[in-house]
């Protein structure tokens, strides 16, 4: 059997320095890149459990003042071990520097009446918390601020949990009156994304024997979401859905692929099926060879580098049979993603658009009311 290289993964993570753009000018155009993010040391897990599990944004629990608090003081140690199994930390923050760092540099030639660029990070759950970013940028005092959603697919969840921490630190903090405000908060259909997930597809088929090659099935995995959201009418499924059918096209259709879900937490139900269920029923059926491919993540962490390369891609496989399985690396600093992200904020900058119309519906049975305040807030905001 053989094993997509992980260690390969975190050489290529731990290269990934984070650099800030160093130019002294004052930045006219502020970028600031919002995800979850992840503990860069294993004393930061138990904090970064805490925010999560306390923010009824990404799970809703009973009572969750006190369950929340208890279930990250139970599962600290079992993560703490996932972590230094893959090196001591998440690499997210290193990617996400590199990242902004590469892109400003294409910003600042493409685009030099916005210029200076300069991008910022805004973690949810872990420093750099976007709250204490958007102080940052504040003093930096830029003309215009782009609040970029670095999960292409939106969800509730997570790009939403990302906003509604922006509206609820300005409703106790003064916003500043002399910036223009604008937001994009999904692209997960962009050429230029889907070029990359290709071409890292192609990349791994390219490992495989010219003879099993047409066989191998493409699974492409996502993270997973309670079906309570999905009945709400969180646009996630439909949004990962359309990522998978645009690679394909571009792949030309060469072979089969399937979609499924990772990282389910609790007993409600989810997203169906799980990523190792597949994986156990497609071997069940003769199929066993694969590509897993990590469509709504545009940077190595746990998730990749444990749950796919360790769980799956190793245990999992010699488990059932598998003949061959790789994973495909995430977009990380390739150079098609690099001009993904220019591009994206470019054709931003230059559009006449400060929000998407579509940022601004709610679902359609949405429950929660700080979604109706946030959206309320963030359409005067956008709208000055």
């Amino acid at each position: 059997m053989f094993l997509h290289n992980t260690k390969l993964c975190r050489l290529a993570s731990g290269l990934a320095g984070g650099v800030r753009h160093l130019s002294g000018q004052k930045p006219k155009t502020a970028i600031l890149m919002l995800n979850m993010g992840g503990p860069t040391h294993t004393d930061q897990v138990h904090d970064y459990l805490l925010r999560i599990m306390t923010d009824r944004d990404m799970i809703q629990l009973p009572v969750q003042s006190r369950l929340g608090p208890w279930i990250a003081q139970r599962r600290t140690p079992e993560v703490q071990k996932k972590y230094k199994e893959i090196g001591g930390g998440s690499p997210i923050l290193k990617w996400t520097e590199l990242q902004g760092q590469l892109m400003c540099e294409q910003l600042d030639r493409i685009s030099p009446e916005t210029a200076p660029h300069k991008h910022y990070v805004g973690f949810r759950y872990v420093n750099p918390l976007t709250e204490n970013t958007l102080a940052e940028i504040e003093n930096d005092k830029p003309e215009r601020v782009v609040l970029f959603s670095q999960y292409p697919q939106y969800s509730c969840a997570t790009s939403g949990s990302s906003f509604n921490s922006i509206f609820t630190h300005y409703r106790s903090n003064d916003l500043p009156s002399d910036i223009k405000w604008s937001i994009i908060d999904r692209w997960g259909t962009h050429p230029l994304l889907i070029k990359t997930f290709a071409q890292r597809i192609r990349d791994e088929l390219a490992k495989f024997v010219e003879t099993k090659r047409n066989d191998v099935v493409i699974l492409f995995t996502a993270h997973s979401l309670p079906l309570k959201a999905v009945n709400r009418g969180d646009a996630y499924p439909s949004e990962i859905g359309a990522s998978v059918h645009m690679v394909m096209q571009e792949l030309g259709q060469t072979n089969p692929y399937s979609l499924a879900w990772q990282s389910k937490v609790g007993p409600l139900p989810w997203l169906a099926p799980a990523t190792d269920d597949a994986i156990k029923g497609y071997v069940k059926q003769g199929l066993k060879n694969f590509i897993l491919v990590p469509i709504a993540f545009v940077n190595e962490h746990i998730e990749t580098l444990h749950e796919l390369d360790i769980e799956y891609c190793d245990e999992l496989a010699k488990e059932v049979g598998v003949e061959e399985i790789r994973r495909a690396a995430a977009p990380n600093d390739h150079p098609l993603f690099i001009d993904a992200l220019t591009n994206v904020v470019a054709d931003h900058l230059k559009s006449q658009q400060a929000v998407n119309p579509k940022f601004l519906m709610r679902c359609p049975m949405c429950s929660n009311p700080k979604c109706r305040e946030s959206k309320s807030w963030y359409r005067q905001l956008c709208s000055n």
